[in-house]
């Protein structure tokens, strides 16, 4: 799977920082509001261990996530499978990412197998308003 993102959606995507990501399980959905990543194609949210997105995303890899603004009304909508990071240089580098971008993340730092991200590998992708 490589989606391309023409360069209003790339724009869009790094321009903001939280989206709403929808998971599932036992056929019903769970939507919450995320920071992310995008970065090398792909988006990164950080999560910890026992949250309900990260116990569905080991039942159910298919997710969805979307970046909007209603006023003017834009949005980037992506359905992706998702997958944990957990180690190694991918975390290392996506980690340096968000230490950099979230005061919140340097507010409470963490290291490899304290937290992990949740990589999602878009599927197909829609825009609107840009």
């Amino acid at each position: 799977m490589n989606i391309r993102f023409s360069t209003k959606e790339l724009e869009f995507i790094n321009k903001h920082e939280v989206c709403r990501l929808a998971t599932c399980s036992d056929n019903r959905p769970h939507v919450v509001p995320v920071c992310y990543i995008f970065f090398n194609n792909h988006f990164y949210i950080a999560t910890d261990y026992h949250t309900k997105k990260f116990s569905n995303i080991a039942r159910n890899r298919n997710v969805s996530l979307v970046i909007d603004t209603y006023r003017p009304n834009k949005a980037v909508m992506v359905e992706g499978i998702a997958e944990i990071v957990e180690h190694g240089q991918e975390f290392n580098d996506v980690y340096k990412l968000f230490y950099g971008r979230f005061e919140w993340v340097r507010r409470e730092p963490w290291g490899e197998g304290e937290a992990p991200f949740i990589k999602v590998t878009v599927a197909k992708k829609v825009s609107w308003g840009l």
